[in-house]
């Protein structure tokens, strides 16, 4: 393995989107001693964005989950406005726009012409296919999934996505590069939904289903599932904090590869067009005005 694909944290990462996910991972390569570049589109996005990182450091610093200041970290934070603007010197990129093939190419792309040639691109997708957004790079095998979950700090897992394409010694940097972060990896095969994806949203829309059908209500479901099978949230719980709407793109997506068992409920498809998205909105299968 090239000194470039060291196991090591890169000394720069560039991060493009600066919402809940992006910010998140700009915070953890922070906290575990990297130099992060956040992009975003304006100026008011990119303080957005930067706030949010800060907000994280803060509240793990105040949990005992940081051990240097606050402070320390957002010094080795800078913001840009383009994709073009990432330094050539940075050694990881990691996208986490909206689930959008069209954007998240467009953005790829102009990253790929920003960075060296030893760099490494990886996208933050939940469920588009890698090798499809390899194909509009001019070096595809530097190219991967690397799956973050939410909250990304307090998350323990990166799931690995490997395309056709991506180079062996790039999913084994990957792998190093997740355990740096304090994460576990798995390395799944590209496919719809990979692994963690294709079973969530399944269970998702199925406890949905039970709710359509009035055989439980959404807080006793997801009860049933966290005492009956240990799991730390209920699927309503937790489609709540994925957000409706997001839920319901990947689960489209899901019914167009894989088939009508991935068909999105009704009530999901009304919830969503009434503006009830889970915790953003305040309201979803649970209510979080106090969350």
């Amino acid at each position: 393995m090239s000194a470039t694909l060291s196991p090591a944290l890169p000394e720069t990462v560039a991060v493009i989107g600066g919402g809940t996910m992006g910010a998140g991972i700009v915070q953890q390569f922070l906290a575990c001693g990297s130099s992060a570049v956040l992009v975003e589109a304006t100026e008011e996005a990119a303080r957005a964005g930067r706030e949010r990182v800060a907000a994280g450091l803060a509240r793990a610093r105040e949990l005992g989950k940081l051990a240097v200041e606050p402070a320390d970290c957002l010094e080795r934070l800078v913001t840009v406005l383009d994709a073009a603007q990432i330094p050539a010197a940075a050694g990881l990129v990691v996208e986490a726009v909206p689930e959008r093939a069209d954007l998240k190419a467009a953005v790829l792309a102009a990253a790929e012409r920003a960075v060296g040639q030893g760099a490494v691109l990886a996208t933050n997708t939940s469920s588009l296919s890698v090798s499809e957004l390899a194909a509009v790079l001019s070096r595809p095998g530097r190219f991967l999934g690397m799956h973050f979950f939410n909250p990304v700090p307090a998350s323990k897992l990166v799931e690995i996505v490997r395309a056709p394409e991506t180079d062996p010694e790039v999913v084994e940097a990957a792998r190093g590069w997740a355990r740096a972060l304090g994460k576990t990896e798995v390395v799944v095969r590209d496919a719809p939904g990979f692994a963690t994806s294709r079973l969530g949203v399944a269970l998702g829309l199925e406890a949905i289903r039970m709710v359509e059908e009035e055989v439980a209500s959404p807080a006793d479901i997801d009860t049933a599932m966290e005492l009956g099978y240990r799991h730390p949230m209920g699927p309503l719980r937790l489609t709540d904090l994925v957000g409706l709407d997001v839920r319901l793109a990947i689960a489209e997506y899901l019914a167009a590869e894989l088939g009508e068992r991935f068909e999105p409920p009704q009530l999901l498809r009304r919830m969503v067009a009434e503006g009830r998205l889970g915790r953003k909105s305040g309201q979803g299968f649970h209510t979080w005005d106090e969350e």
